[in-house]
């Protein structure tokens, strides 16, 4: 005798973490002000009602997970532009804001992230200033969040040692961890240094990240790197960018160098996360050039799919 199943059941048992969007281009794009090197910062500056706003926003098109705005808000970006005495007081304005954001949107379940960045810019894995540096300066940022977060997310992490010395400093926190790599847009599966996915979980599988997802790269870079996290032994995930190239991004540069895709938009874009979802993706969202407007066809994507979105790993 066959046996079917109930499709009821089984649809409930699909959840899905669904994060938020980017919010330093998106910011950038919402405010009157020139664009500075200090990105998402500056906002964070001259016009913390946008964050709250875009925070709120995000939650409201279904995100259950936001990320601190707090990506550009390191001592080394902030000395670049005589702002390193600014770092304790934007880091805790960019918690407030997230705090209020989830309060002011009055949605249960939803997660807030911290942030831990690459030190000096994105993509760049040459700038890395070595590990006791860096361990130094992540110690510090995990310090002023990890009273109000709920996890933290090492992310757009572009080399091995950017995610040993990232994931050491959240280890000696009580709180969980993400690392988030970004790939080559080359789409040959490596981080941008040139090292395998498998040598960084490899170096960091004894602090016990929580999960590792796949971020701030095109979605076919995502795609073609899928393989190479699909067997590790954790939650995986992705949530790609937008952009058309950031070969021309430097150091100390502004978000005028780089260009938003024009074939992306929130259907194109949900196209490709089915696909991480279909191949084993629990964590799913967007990176830089991916709006609440993509998160929200996302979530009804998901939500019309049988999955279940929520804030926390289950």
């Amino acid at each position: 005798m066959s046996v079917h199943p109930n499709t009821e059941f089984e649809m409930s048992l699909k959840k899905i973490v669904l994060t938020d969007g980017g919010m330093g281009q998106e910011l950038v794009h919402r405010s009157a002000s020139k664009p500075s090197p200090m990105w998402g910062a500056q906002v964070l500056m001259d016009q913390p009602d946008l964050v709250c706003d875009l925070h709120v926003e995000y939650i409201l098109a279904g995100a259950r997970v936001i990320t601190v705005n707090a990506y550009s808000i390191t001592p080394e970006r902030l000395a670049h532009v005589g702002e390193e005495a600014q770092f304790e007081k934007l880091q805790r304005r960019a918690l407030d804001l997230a705090l209020k954001a989830r309060d002011k949107a009055g949605v249960a379940d939803v997660a807030i992230t911290g942030c831990l960045p690459p030190l000096f810019g994105s993509y760049q894995p040459d700038t890395f200033p070595g590990a006791e540096i860096a361990l130094s300066t992540y110690r510090r940022v995990v310090e002023a969040q990890a009273g109000d977060v709920d996890v933290f997310l090492c992310e757009t992490m572009s080399s091995v040692q950017e995610c040993v010395a990232s994931v050491t400093a959240v280890s000696e926190s009580e709180v969980p961890v993400w690392l988030a790599m970004s790939v080559d847009d080359n789409q040959n599966g490596l981080l941008r240094s040139g090292e395998t996915i498998a040598s960084a979980y490899d170096a960091v599988k004894a602090l016990k990240p929580q999960a590792v997802l796949i971020n701030c790269s095109i979605p076919e870079a995502v795609t073609a790197a899928w393989p190479n996290v699909t067997d590790l032994p954790c939650a995986v995930g992705a949530y790609a960018n937008g952009f058309t190239s950031v070969v021309d991004l430097k150091i100390g540069g502004t978000v005028d160098m780089l260009r938003a895709r024009t074939d992306l938009d929130p259907q194109g874009y949900a196209s490709h996360a089915m696909q991480w979802v279909d191949g084993g993706a629990s964590i799913v969202g967007g990176c830089c050039e991916i709006s609440p407007a993509h998160i929200k066809y996302l979530a009804d994507v998901l939500t019309n799919g049988g999955y279940t979105v929520q804030g926390w790993l289950s």
